[in-house]
């Protein structure tokens, strides 16, 4: 997939969004259709929706709630990946990061791009379009 010359930038900020009322229709869902429907956009996260670009062992998310077991949940990373597998282009900005500890930049996955705080803001006219989420 070739990105646009003037892609739309998605904002994500908050991390969790609740899991069970969302189940496989979260936010990074919507995005991904976003991207696939539009040729293309970049994803900036901030605050804690860093960690959704940061590799972190596998699992398979789920909550049992009584006798039930709800395994239709979101996992962040994996859309993530996906996203970047697409061709999206996913910033993370770098003083969030540096939040979440010393070694998370280390540990983005490959093709995550980092932004110096206000980067992204600079950069805003070069968008068609400034979507927060």
């Amino acid at each position: 997939m070739t990105t646009p010359q003037n892609p739309a930038l998605v904002l994500v900020d908050r991390a969790y969004r609740g899991s069970v009322e969302t189940q496989f229709a979260d936010v990074l869902y919507i995005i991904r259709e976003l991207n696939r429907q539009t040729g293309g956009l970049h994803l900036a996260l901030r605050g804690h929706a860093v960690t959704y670009a940061v590799a972190a062992p596998e699992y398979e998310p789920s909550v049992h709630l009584g006798s039930r077991t709800l395994d239709t949940l979101p996992d962040p990373r994996r859309s993530v990946r996906t996203m970047l597998d697409e061709g999206a282009t996913v910033w993370v900005e770098e003083a969030d990061l540096q939040r979440i500890g010393p070694k998370a930049a280390s540990r983005l996955l490959p093709g995550t791009r980092t932004a110096a705080p206000g980067e992204l803001a600079l950069r805003w006219f070069s968008y068609s379009q400034v979507w927060f989420m």
